[in-house]
């Protein structure tokens, strides 16, 4: 009997997030000016696509219980780089844009190296990989701003094709087909078993051959994967990247991690979740502005809803630990 309330009350916290989503949209609708509106409906749409590509990666990261606080740099280092090859190198934009992810897989390797072969504490080594990324965009663009191709220039698909075509947010395609490719790795792969199993309990993990390390190494290095293809959208969104960004970026990813309900203590979430926490965090965004809260109060309220969802965690995973040892203690009484 147990079991089912249980179930009941993890399908109802699974619901959590639609439901303020919906909620949030309502209120910001009715209050809100120019929010209900195709146009506020798109801007929500648009300030989505390189947080999400980066929501999306750290979700696998998160799972294991682990963190990876440079996805904001080294999406716009990433973005640096292929911008300083259109830019100065000569390279094809369609070349250049090739380039992008392949930095941000080089980041995500170098911090599974460190924390699955050199121990490092998650915490330590992503911050040590955010300096040394905003520091390399840097030095390698000499400190100058690059550019992406903008409209009315010979290359202007590339906004049509990663932003915006016939007031059409097309980027939000490329989204959705991320969070599905996601979905299908965290969920219908060995990657995605491996990645909850390591979350869940990593040295069972390991005792039951799970080459633990390889794993992480793999799974830092799809986050990294996805913090470049964010650099690609960030790109197509702005057209002109300035070096020494990006702080702060890494923030609002995790914050939608958090409130799409996946559990930093590792072992439980979704990428459907993910998706959800990212939409809130734009529509909070567009909402507090379509009222007339300026920046700084978006930071505020923002940070009481990550506060929340994470009390929200704590609470989920005391009610689940008082399960599991109230559970065997009943059947002993039986």
């Amino acid at each position: 009997m147990q079991n089912l309330v249980g179930k009941k009350k993890i399908d109802y916290q699974k619901l959590l997030a639609p439901a303020a989503l919906v909620i949030l949209y309502i209120f910001f609708a009715i209050f809100g000016k120019n929010f209900f509106s195709y146009e506020g409906l798109k801007q929500i749409f648009q300030s989505s696509y390189y947080i999400g590509f980066m929501a999306a990666g750290v979700t696998f990261v998160i799972i294991t219980g682990g963190i990876d606080l440079s996805i904001g740099t080294v999406m716009m280092c990433s973005a640096l780089i292929g911008g300083l090859a259109f830019s100065n190198w000569g390279w094809p934009v369609w070349l250049a844009l090739f380039l992008v992810p392949l930095v941000g897989l080089f980041f995500g390797f170098v911090n599974g190296i460190l924390v699955a072969k050199l121990k490092l504490p998650p915490f330590i080594a992503t911050l040590g990989t955010m300096l040394v990324s905003q520091g390399f965009g840097s030095i390698v663009s000499g400190v100058r701003t690059m550019y992406y191709p903008t409209v009315g220039s010979p290359d202007q698909w590339f906004r049509s094709v990663f932003y915006i075509h016939n007031n059409l947010p097309v980027g939000m395609l490329w989204l959705f087909g991320a969070f599905f490719l996601a979905a299908f790795l965290l969920n219908k792969t060995r990657f995605g078993r491996y990645n909850f199993a390591i979350g869940s309990n990593e040295e069972a993990a390991r005792l039951s051959g799970v080459k633990v390390d390889n794993w992480k190494i793999a799974i830092h290095a799809m986050c990294g994967l996805f913090a470049g293809l964010a650099g690609i959208f960030y790109g197509a969104a702005y057209t002109t990247i300035t070096p020494g960004k990006g702080n702060g970026e890494e923030l609002n990813a995790i914050a939608g991690v958090v409130i799409g309900g996946t559990s930093m203590s590792g072992g439980s979430g979704t990428m459907a979740g993910t998706l959800i926490g990212v939409l809130i965090m734009a529509t909070l965004k567009k909402g507090l502005s379509s009222v007339g809260l300026q920046a700084h109060w978006q930071t505020f309220f923002t940070g009481f809803v990550v506060i929340g969802a994470v009390l929200l965690d704590n609470a989920r995973n005391r009610a689940a630990n008082r399960v599991r040892i109230e559970a065997p203690a009943a059947a002993a009484k039986s």
